[in-house]
């Protein structure tokens, strides 16, 4: 499917819920354009059900967010101060909203040093390409695609791809091993060659998680329709 397809398609269902024309109104008064970003735009090219929806853009999240309580008329907001992330509960969906950023790691640490950055840059943060597609919320470009890593290519293929050097993705934050896996069981997808290699050789970078963040994402892997494959990839790979 063209690109011009997929945004019609996005166009069309987003135009279904008035609270995003309505961020991205808050967005341009408060000179500071809003996207959505990640996982939510990946499940609507697929077709999946999707209850978070995040939104990232160029400057505070948090000033966003407030406003964007104050016009839904809820109370219903959390605000982490110390991530610089806000997140707002909407009926039955999640609404989180965060300031574009960059990061940096530390070879000792999956915690990375954030910086404020523009949208491209924190699209390259991304773990995978499926995952760095964004969507413009403005209103003369409502419903544009942003793929600058070529993500929807990757989902129409079914392939997991790294916007940066697999090697680098791996090893700066190695819980994206285990979460290469998962997606492959969630979405029937196939990991990159290169990535699978990139993988091999950093394996003994999962020695700086934590056990918490390891069984979050097999206990994700065992909820997916395929979770052998996922035990399968784990023996060869990791």
């Amino acid at each position: 499917m063209k690109l011009a397809s997929f945004e019609n398609k996005i166009r069309k269902t987003i135009s279904k819920e008035q609270f995003f024309a309505t961020i991205g109104k808050i967005g341009a008064e408060l000179h500071q354009p809003v996207f959505i970003i990640g996982g939510y735009v990946r499940d609507l090219i697929l077709d999946r059900p999707s209850k978070d929806i995040d939104f990232v853009t160029k400057g505070q999240g948090i000033k966003v967010a407030e406003e964007v309580a104050k016009r839904l008329r809820t109370n219903q907001i959390s605000i982490f101060k110390s991530y610089g992330t806000a997140m707002i509960k909407h009926g039955d969906l999640e609404l989180e909203f965060v300031g574009a950023r960059k990061e940096s790691y530390d070879r000792n640490s999956r915690n990375p040093i954030v910086e404020d950055g523009t949208i491209e840059e924190d699209q390259l943060r991304r773990d995978f390409t499926i995952n760095a597609l964004a969507i413009d919320l403005s209103a003369e470009n409502f419903g544009k695609i942003i793929d600058p890593f070529n993500g929807i290519q990757d989902i129409e293929d079914k392939v997991l791809r790294t916007p940066l050097d697999p090697d680098i993705t791996y090893s700066d934050d190695p819980l994206r091993m285990f979460r290469a896996i998962r997606f492959a069981c969630q979405l029937g997808f196939e990991i990159e060659k290169e990535s699978i290699a990139a993988i091999k050789r950093n394996a003994s970078r999962v020695d700086i998680l934590s056990q918490e963040r390891i069984i979050d994402e097999i206990n994700k892997m065992i909820l997916s329709p395929n979770p052998s494959l996922g035990f399968k990839l784990m023996l060869t790979l990791v």
